[in-house]
């Protein structure tokens, strides 16, 4: 008996539109949208449970936990990048008075929206209890003419992809 043989276009879907990373906004509440110049989608990692046995061993599903998201930010002269996420810093902690701020203000939601070809909504993922954990302003130089840009570490407590 021969071996099959397998048709190429049998094997491709024939409506084949694949997402694409330069069409997305992400949205944080009191960061303009269009500041943002890169984005991650959000990961997670769930722990592996050993059960050794006799003289083997078998594996089950333990905690998850969600790894941060990062985010890299233009920094433009108005409106100030730098000003807007420091208005978010001071919620968690104010660096004068050394007071520290309540979850319940410093921590926000926000969305990932992935964008089809006509600008449709065709992935949506809902960040919820989001904060800064990492806030870097980046590095200045005589030496060349590339924009300043913002990066941010941002730590939540749960998301859903929606669709």
């Amino acid at each position: 008996m021969a071996a099959e043989t397998l048709d190429v276009t049998s094997m491709l879907p024939r409506n084949f539109e694949p997402k694409r990373k330069h069409r997305w906004i992400f949205m944080i509440e009191g960061i303009d949208a269009y500041l943002m110049k890169t984005a991650a989608r959000p990961t997670f990692e769930t722990e592996e449970i050993e059960i050794p046995f006799i003289n083997s061993r078998r594996y089950v599903a333990g905690l998850t936990k969600f790894g941060t998201m990062n985010v890299t930010l233009h920094d433009p002269i108005a409106p100030s990048g730098a000003q807007q996420v420091m208005e978010w810093i001071r919620l968690h902690f104010e660096s004068i008075s050394g007071r520290a701020g309540y979850a319940d203000f410093y921590k926000r939601s926000c969305q990932l929206k992935l964008l089809d070809p006509i600008g449709s909504v065709c992935e949506l993922w809902d960040v919820h209890g989001a904060f800064l954990t990492n806030v870097t302003f980046g590095e200045l130089s005589y030496e060349g003419g590339e924009l300043a840009e913002i990066t941010l570490t941002i730590r939540f407590d749960n998301c859903a992809l929606q669709f």
